[in-house]
């Protein structure tokens, strides 16, 4: 309780006051917050690696990871068949779409709408059992609030009651509302069967729709992001990061995926296309085609495009990194100044001390003598994508979401979530990053390069300091100390223009082979001040091979790993199409999905993603939101609440009104 003989407490409390103005108010708000701490804990749903699978992440969020079927199973298992509760599972995740098709394909639609209506109501009302009333109505439509409140928290059973109940949802029916309740039931089922969501980073790339699933997570109730090294490219890029802006668009055009750029942010590509017809025309740029699935519709002409432009941009990008590490000699990346490594006459590069043979000699745009800087005619390319870059408003809608729903690890409920990696020496000790005689390692370089990603993009008075904040932001793309890349290197221009597959190769941080030993977990969970017995430590980034006998569950269950292969990219390498994890009241449990194919299919073949789930952790008892961090939150505020009252009623402040 707060010293009420403090000035400090007494100017807080006043303005808490304002809230609560009466000895009533705080404590009607006491009641509530108090009988609050006693409900179960909400599920929450965490998904990792996206990448721009925007139908079969939708497809997830609306099942809550197979957590709607299971409960369908459980409450209508012996009442329906199956196909039955297959349909009912389809209504529920698509009711805008299944609804009418089902309406024109039944025998008696009145019937139908009936016990629809009726299992969709039965159904809400035991999810709403974890839920405050004013909590539920807030998810509702206000013209149609009034009645769902009624179907859900009326006493069927009663005599006097049961007429009613049955009225209204006769009545429904027959002034045609069935489609409008359906799909808010439908909705609302979706919302109460996941409490919160957790993106452990990397909506972006690969696949085509990261501003559809950023779109929808703008609508989500309750979520949270850490980001992921794609992420932090593409938010570098809305802040201005010219090196961040030259890899968006040559990792778009490197696999053919320009949805995100074009038609999703506005973002004109016709000044690089120009530049490079012009400057690449004789070039069969081969070494840059497109790696496109098998059912791309590009002609060959577009595809010869597609390579020339990713050439033209690919240098660029060459050119403005090497003029960023040489900006910034504290980030120790000199080795990755590989335009100053070639021999241009003689066409090969030393890496090592090691001679290598170009596979491409023809660099119209590079002058061996200044290799890095940009020709008059790519700064003019530059300039204009840069404007497209900051002039996109969906494009900063999103970049301002995800700066103000994210963060580079998150500390939740007695466990770490963090995407990439806390980077470690061979030894097991935290790698450290010296910074003008300063060192900074673990949670401490996680918080200072968090914050100056945030100075990057929001800074508006102190240019050297934005551009200071942007080259932490491309550092976190691709640097070997960055902990969302947990790499020794990115070897772009080896795989481009170097035979030699030995070149190839991207150390990973020792971090990845140490996070399998409950030694090295426990360290980390310390360092970010969690119990190393009890806490939990999420991860992302790097796919688990489960085709070669990998598990997700790591240093005897303090890690695990939830990046399964969502992108279809990478499905052929870990052999099933992502995890998630779930954690309500009573246990753990972790869900394997099998590839998504459309929702088309979802819909019409009524096909779920077929999904293994596994309990990993069973709580001794069941979780209150009492046991939680936010119940900590809302202790905090009965609290302050009590210390109120003791206020009013020591005539330390004056009720603004009586009730």
């Amino acid at each position: 309780m707060p010293n009420k003989d403090s000035d400090i407490s007494l100017k807080y409390l006043n303005l808490l006051s304002e809230k609560h103005p009466s000895i009533q108010a705080a404590s009607t708000a006491i009641i509530n917050l108090t009988a609050l701490l006693q409900l179960p804990k909400g599920t929450e749903h965490f998904l990792s690696d996206v990448h721009g699978e925007h139908e079969a992440f939708e497809h997830v969020v609306r099942n809550g990871a197979g957590s709607i079927w299971r409960k369908i199973e459980e409450m209508f298992g012996d009442a329906l068949t199956k196909p039955e509760r297959r349909n009912l599972a389809t209504l529920i995740y698509y009711p805008e779409l299944k609804g009418p098709l089902m309406l024109r394909s039944v025998a008696d639609r009145d019937e139908w709408s009936r016990l629809t209506l009726i299992r969709l109501v039965r159904f809400c009302r035991s999810l709403t059992a974890k839920y405050r009333r004013e909590t539920v109505r807030g998810f509702l439509h206000s013209h149609v609030a009034d009645t769902i409140e009624e179907l859900l928290y009326d006493q069927q059973g009663v005599e006097s009651k049961t007429a009613y109940y049955q009225s209204q949802i006769d009545t429904i029916v027959a002034t045609g509302s069935t489609l409008t309740f359906i799909t808010t039931l439908a909705e609302l089922i979706q919302r109460l069967a996941v409490a919160r969501l957790h993106i452990i980073g990397d909506i972006y790339d690969r696949g085509p729709g990261a501003h559809i699933i950023l779109d929808s997570l703008m609508q989500y109730h309750q979520v949270d992001i850490q980001w992921g090294n794609h992420d932090i490219l593409w938010m570098g890029a809305a802040a201005g990061s010219e090196a961040c802006i030259a890899n968006v668009i040559r990792f778009s055009l490197r696999y053919g995926n320009m949805e995100t750029l074009e038609n999703g942010y506005g973002i004109s590509m016709l000044p690089l296309a120009s530049f490079a017809l012009e400057t690449y025309q004789d070039d069969p740029c081969e070494l840059f085609i497109p790696k496109l699935p098998k059912d791309h519709n590009f002609t060959s002409q577009e595809i010869r495009l597609l390579a020339q432009m990713q050439k033209a941009i690919t240098i660029i990008q060459f050119k403005l990194e090497s003029q960023v590490i040489k900006r910034r000699p504290h980030y120790l990346m000199n080795d990755r100044l590989l335009l100053d490594q070639i021999d241009y006459a003689r066409g090969v590069i030393t890496l090592g001390g090691v001679e290598h043979p170009l596979r491409d000699t023809l660099f119209p745009t590079i002058d061996p003598a200044a290799p890095d800087a940009l020709t008059p005619q790519e700064q003019s390319v530059m300039d204009k994508l840069l404007q497209s870059f900051l002039n996109s408003r969906k494009l900063q809608q999103h970049t301002r979401f995800l700066f103000a729903n994210g963060s580079l690890y998150l500390v939740h409920d007695g466990n770490l979530l963090y995407h990439g990696c806390v980077a470690m020496n061979e030894d097991g000790e935290f790698r450290a990053f010296n910074v003008d005689g300063e060192s900074f390692r673990g949670r401490t370089f996680l918080d200072r390069v968090d914050r100056l990603a945030r100075q990057g993009y929001f800074d508006i008075d102190n240019p050297a300091q934005k551009q200071y904040g942007m080259d932490v932001m491309w550092f976190l793309w691709c640097a070997p100390q960055s902990p969302l890349f947990g790499k020794e290197k990115m070897a772009t221009f080896e795989r481009a223009f170097i035979a030699d597959k030995a070149t190839h190769v991207e150390q990973r941080n020792p971090y990845y082979s140490l996070r399998d030993t409950p030694q090295s977990a426990r360290k980390i969970l310390a360092e970010f001040g969690l119990d190393p017995d009890r806490g939990c430590i999420i991860n992302g980034h790097v796919p688990v091979k489960v085709g070669k006998g990998e598990s997700p569950i790591k240093a005897n269950g303090r890690l695990i790993v939830i990046d399964g292969g969502f992108s279809r990219a990478y499905q052929k390498e870990t052999g099933i199409a992502g995890y998630t994890l779930i954690s309500n009241s009573r246990y753990l449990l972790l869900a394997a999905h099998q590839p998504f194919e459309s929702t088309h299919k979802a819909v019409s073949e009524e096909l779920d993603i077929d999904t293994a789930t596994e309990v990993i952790a069973t709580y001794p008892r069941r979780m209150l939101i009492g046991d939680t961090d936010r119940g900590r939150e809302i202790q905090g505020q009965i609290d302050e609440l009590h210390a109120l009252l003791h206020a009013y009623r020591e005539g330390l402040i004056k009720e603004h009104r009586l009730d």
